[in-house]
């Protein structure tokens, strides 16, 4: 990985004004009913005078779309923020009433019915005909003008209600003071550089919801008071998200209603690999199951260690709560395989991991980056790195990396992708753009930024969103990188996960950040035997957010209480209780307004997928195998969704996936199951 003071390719302007902001919405939408004007009046539609000027239009404003709305996710300046969200909601109406346009939709349903032109065209010219007319009937243009003009007002609504919710998040951070007394257990370099506040004449330090501050205190906090008080903070935040997901999850149902769908989980699960909502909640529940029985042993532990802890305080034991989850299970990782992440995190400052994990990356996929000096940027924090072909100079894309947590800036870890690449209609090809965004700990006074290994596995999942979207060549921006089907999208990234559990690849990105010694094997051997300690647990809450998601969408009469049923599928599902405590942790789920509705089981699900293509290819050929690499970009990552996924998993195992290697990986070896 080299630097360059020069950058290739078209660079985007993210130093944009909030009159900017407003201005560039205005070109989009303006530009946008020009087009679909234009489309509408044709008197003989073809492929050639309707489909490729509507999908022309994506390719080219998409990444303009893009950036406009981007912003509101990473600006420090409240203005650029709002102007952001006030785009999207013109840009977001603007998209609900194109798709409402009945003059539209005739000519793009003459192309469609005219099965020989159709049938003249390749493969993925082809299939943006068939979807094209798909999402325009799934958005209720076969309905009559009423009923569509009612459903162009729900949708409308969902918009809003989606775009207040992520801001409600992004700016309403919970807070709390506490003493060092308070804090005992968490690691010096903790307080380094925290601010303090004076509470009652006693002076306590500053701890947020921000991942940072929230999730070290949870792990680590010896107090079961200080424990509970943070999980009531996080699980209070947000009282206005409510009624904004009872609302959202009505006009959902109303919405499927009225395109003749039972439930919004049968609408959503149409176009995804599982297809109707059955074989997830057979897949969920069977999981379930299974998982209970790893889950009971790991209780019994996990009580025996606060049994101990109440009696050695004379207070009585009373059950495990929400607050005691992540305290726990690290302490019998702790006492078990002797894993501290103190110790650990020494062998991950943020630069060497990030520029090993890179360097991983670049072998794997036969790619080059470089990193750009002064790069045009939104923040001083943000790398930008330009991507080549290994042995060659033909660029292949751009991305950035945002990886520090700041006010205002989105609270978890994510990809944009900001820029898809698509043919010219000039022969020349546009590049992609994609952009990390993370909340890792900053340096302090006395150390480099330190990741966990859980922060390093974060961050091999999401650059595998990022290369989804680097190493996608379609020729239409609709098919390009992430955009395939919802219950497949995580599985590439989820994929390159277990390179942080292999320790030849450990050894190569992981060391010392003060003597430049890689990690001990030892310490290796312990990371990886505890591997699936408390998978039972750990899988459990995955499995409870995703049942939740189908409780609340998968109801025919929408007579659903979404805060309540969220804390009694907590206690039943994941198997902690919540205490005494009013909270509404879902109001802090940003998956159920942002496109993870009737689909968060996609997490799970689609980790059948990864754990085969891991197990099948790379355990099979050797991680560091050169061909497997390139046969992962060519086959998994270039078609994007050009092609079904189940044809790429395909073209990459050489036969159907089946879940005997992720059950393995969780702990449930089942070798009798397919």
């Amino acid at each position: 990985m080299s630097t360059s003071s020069a950058v290739k390719g078209t660079v985007l302007n993210f130093n944009l004004s909030p009159a900017d902001i407003e201005r560039r919405a205005e070109t989009l939408v303006a530009e946008g009913k020009k087009v679909q004007d234009g489309v509408a009046a044709q008197t003989n539609p073809t492929f050639a005078n309707v489909i490729v000027p509507l999908a022309t239009r994506q390719n080219e404003q998409d990444a303009d779309y893009s950036v406009v709305t981007f912003l509101q996710n990473v600006s420090t300046d409240k203005s650029i923020r709002d102007a952001s969200m006030a785009a999207e909601e013109k840009l977001d109406a603007f998209e609900i009433e194109s798709m409402m346009r009945e003059d539209v939709y005739r000519a793009v349903r003459a192309v469609f019915d005219n099965k020989s032109e159709v049938a003249s065209l390749g493969p993925e010219d082809r299939r943006l005909v068939e979807k094209m007319e798909l999402v325009f009937r799934r958005h209720g243009l076969a309905l009559d003008k009423d009923k569509r003009e009612h459903l162009g007002k729900i949708r409308m609504r969902l918009s809003e209600l989606a775009i207040k919710f992520s801001r409600n998040i992004n700016e309403g951070d919970g807070r709390a003071v506490l003493t060092r007394d308070e804090l005992e257990g968490l690691p010096s370099d903790f307080f380094e550089g925290r601010a303090t506040e004076v509470v009652d004449g006693q002076e306590g330090f500053v701890v947020t919801t921000k991942y940072p501050d929230i999730i070290p205190v949870m792990r680590l906090a010896k107090r079961e008071e200080t424990r509970e008080r943070m999980f009531v903070v996080e699980g209070q935040r947000c009282p206005e998200n409510i009624p904004i997901l009872q609302e959202a999850v009505a006009l959902r149902l109303e919405a499927a209603q009225l395109l003749g769908y039972k439930t919004h989980a049968e609408f959503v699960l149409e176009e995804n690999m599982a297809k109707a909502p059955t074989p997830v909640l057979d897949f969920e529940n069977d999981l379930r199951s299974r998982l209970n029985v790893l889950a009971d042993k790991e209780i019994e532990e996990i009580e025996a260690l606060k049994k101990a802890d109440k009696q050695a305080a004379g207070r009585p034991y009373t059950g495990l709560y929400g607050w005691d989850y992540r305290y726990y299970t690290n302490l019998v990782k702790e006492r078990k395989h002797s894993i501290n992440d103190e110790e650990v995190k020494q062998y991950f400052p943020v630069k060497e991991v990030t520029r090993s994990i890179l360097d991983i990356y670049q072998n794997m996929l036969s790619l080059r980056f470089v990193k750009v000096d002064s790069p045009p940027v939104w923040h001083a924090d943000v790398e930008m790195y330009e991507v080549w072909e290994a042995t060659e100079e033909t660029f292949v894309g751009h991305f950035y990396l945002d990886l520090f947590p700041r006010e205002g800036k989105y609270n978890h870890a994510a990809v944009w992708p900001i820029r898809a690449g698509f043919d010219r209609p000039d022969g020349s090809r546009e590049y992609p753009v994609a952009a990390m965004v993370a909340n890792f700990p900053k340096p302090t006074m006395s150390a480099p930024a330190l990741l966990t290994h859980d922060d390093a596995t974060t961050l091999l999942h999401e650059l595998g969103h990022v290369f989804h979207g680097i190493c996608s060549v379609t020729k239409w921006a609709l098919f390009h990188g992430t955009r395939t089907e919802r219950d497949f999208v995580e599985a590439p990234s989820q994929m390159l996960e277990n390179w942080s559990w292999e320790p030849s690849v450990l050894q190569k990105f992981a060391v010392h950040h003060q003597t430049g010694e890689p990690i001990p094997e030892a310490l290796v051997k312990r990371l990886v035997a505890a591997k699936n300690e408390g998978a039972g647990l750990f899988n459990l809450r995955q499995l409870f957010f995703g049942l939740y998601d189908m409780a609340i969408h998968n109801t025919a009469d929408g007579k659903v209480d979404v805060k309540g049923l969220y804390n009694e599928l907590y206690e039943d599902i994941a198997r902690f209780q919540n205490g005494s405590h009013d909270t509404w942790g879902i109001a802090t789920i940003g998956h159920m307004m942002g496109g993870y509705d009737a689909g968060y089981y996609g997490y799970m699900w689609s980790q059948v997928f990864s754990a085969d293509m891991y197990a099948s290819r790379f355990v099979k050929d050797g991680v560091f195998n050169p061909q497997t690499g390139l046969d992962y970009r060519y086959e998994i990552l270039r078609p994007g969704s050009s092609r079904d996924a189940m044809d790429s998993l395909i073209k990459f195992m050489g036969r159907k996936p089946n879940n005997r290697a992720f059950l393995k990986s969780i702990g449930l070896n089942d070798p009798s199951s397919n």
